[in-house]
């Protein structure tokens, strides 16, 4: 009986230190040459998911860009189609864009979708927070490669 709560109390610890290491909410992750290799979730995404999450305008995709998307009225114009992108970008391009989209061009428009420092007019929702979890990256890099030309 010690022992199991002797487990339970050093599992509690270390996932109240990961949590606390991790206060901002971002795994950390690595930028080599232009992209990021390794997937921020260590799994590979959801394409299904990703393509409802591209779809969605709560994160502004659709707004900026516009694909093979027929059914989807309103696409944006101000950003490449995302007609193959997954031909044009590797996986790790497409996640670094996704992560911080300024790496490439400073004045860009697209947000950085997962960072939390050095940003400008920040609403108060997402102040500290980045716009998508590291899951939500990994779907839409999932579905962004399935978009081939």
């Amino acid at each position: 009986m010690a022992r199991s709560t002797v487990c339970i109390v050093a599992t509690l610890a270390s996932l109240a230190l990961a949590s606390h290491t991790r206060a901002d909410g971002l795994v950390p992750y690595t930028i080599v040459g232009d992209g990021i290799a390794d997937s921020l979730t260590g799994m590979p995404g959801d394409a299904a998911r990703g393509r409802a999450l591209v779809l969605a305008r709560t994160t502004t995709c659709i707004l900026c860009h516009s694909g093979p998307f027929p059914e989807t009225r309103f696409q944006g114009d101000l950003a490449p189609d995302l007609s193959g992108a997954g031909t044009r970008w590797s996986t790790s391009q497409l996640r670094l864009r996704l992560v911080d989209a300024s790496h490439f061009n400073p004045d860009t428009i697209m947000p950085s979708y997962y960072r939390t420092d050095g940003l400008v007019r920040v609403g108060r929702n997402f102040t500290g927070k980045p716009i998508l979890s590291a899951t939500e990256i990994e779907d839409i890099v999932a579905f962004l490669a399935t978009l081939r030309d």
